[in-house]
Order: structure tokens, then sequence, then C-alpha cells
């Protein structure tokens, strides 16, 4: 819901439900705030890019909704407010912290994945993330734009200001992106560093819905 919500609203000034996605379920719904929608029109490989990740993303809820059945949660409130995006360059920064934690949480829950079929879905759509977030990083490399991180310590961070010739993909030393369990994923989206036992706050007010929901 967050990446859906956050590259829907900002491209098309609308919410993930006007375009026909599901956002009921298990749980207290709530509103999506905080964010409008930005011109991208300057730069019409950027436009393309963030139209095709607002698909993605929609394309996504809607995947996850139908493997969950009866189980899926309902749309918390969001609010973007904190994520101040009113610019093309913030868009980028947040743009990247989202994706970055999006590759990261599926590789974190892959080992938590005991069926082979959703194992193999759940990859496909965590190597979408990479290819999501490896667009935004060339988008930002190619505006020499400063990276906002690290949220956390597990993230790498590239060169600031991203360049030609500089590292541009944020693996370690082994090639391998970073994984966070749900507690350290929550820490973020809580956040800043949110402790132990916190249960909303930052982009969730109200916190998640579902069982997963506390630092």
């Amino acid at each position: 819901y967050l990446e859906a919500e956050f590259y829907t609203v900002l491209t098309s000034g609308r919410t993930i439900d006007q375009f026909g996605v599901g956002i009921t379920g298990v749980g207290t719904p709530g509103p999506t705030t905080g964010a409008a929608r930005l011109d991208f029109s300057s730069d019409a490989r950027l436009n393309q890019t963030a139209l095709e990740l607002a698909y993605d993303e929609r394309a996504h809820v809607t995947l996850l909704r139908g493997a969950l059945g009866a189980a899926a949660v309902a749309k918390p409130a969001i609010n973007f407010s904190a994520a101040g995006v009113t610019t093309i360059q913030r868009f980028l920064q947040v743009a990247r912290v989202l994706e970055d934690v999006g590759v990261s949480a599926y590789g974190g829950a892959a080992p938590l994945i005991t069926n082979p079929a959703t194992l193999g879905v759940a990859a496909r759509i965590a190597l979408a993330e990479g290819i999501h977030t490896g667009a935004i990083r060339v988008q930002m490399a190619q505006r020499s734009l400063a990276d906002i991180g690290p949220v956390d310590s597990v993230d790498i961070v590239v060169s600031t200001n991203p360049r030609i010739g500089a590292r541009l993909i944020s693996v370690d030393a082994q090639g391998l992106t970073p994984v966070r369990t749900p507690s350290q994923v929550l820490s973020i989206v809580y956040g800043p560093s949110a402790p132990a036992g916190t249960s909303r706050g930052l982009l969730y007010p109200n916190g998640l819905n579902g069982v997963i929901n506390t630092v």
C-alpha cells in the first residue's frame, strides 16, 4: 500500500482505490494524506519511470491481496507529510529509500516462506523492486543528487553525490543487497529509528493492520 499510494498520488493526484485497486480488509482502514500530484512533464524519461512504478506497485497490491484472500488487511492511514515530497529531487530521494526498504523486506521475508510457489512469486516481486531502485538511482546519478541516507545501520549508501565512476549500486562486498527483519522495516516507517515497542508513527500515524505491527 505504501509504495502504491506514494507513486500513484504523486503521478496522478489520485489514490489507488480510484484506480480500482482494493483497499478493504482486516483491521482499521484510513485515508492517504500529505502528498499531491507532482509535475513530471519536464523530463519525459522520469515521467515514464514514475508512471511505470505507480502501475507496478498497484499491481503488487492486487497480487498480494489476491494471494491473501480473506486475510488481506485494509489499507491503514498513510501520511506522507513527513516525507515532504514537493520537488522532483525530494521525490527521487524518498523513492530511493522506499524501494531499498522494499527490496530488503522481501529478502528478510524469504526464509520465512515455506510454500515454493509463494516464494517464487515473492522473489519476482523482489526482483521488480530491485529494478525499480536501480532506475531511481540512475535518475539520481544523472542529477548528481545527494542521498538522504542512511536511514538505519543496514542501509548501504552509495557515493554522495552519485556520479559516473563512483559506486552507484547499493550492495555489499559480496554483491548482495541488505536484508531487514519486520522490526527493522517498521523502525524506518515509524521512525526515524523508532525503538522497540513502537506501534505507530511517521508514515503510519495509526499503525499497521495485521499481526506484524510493532517494532
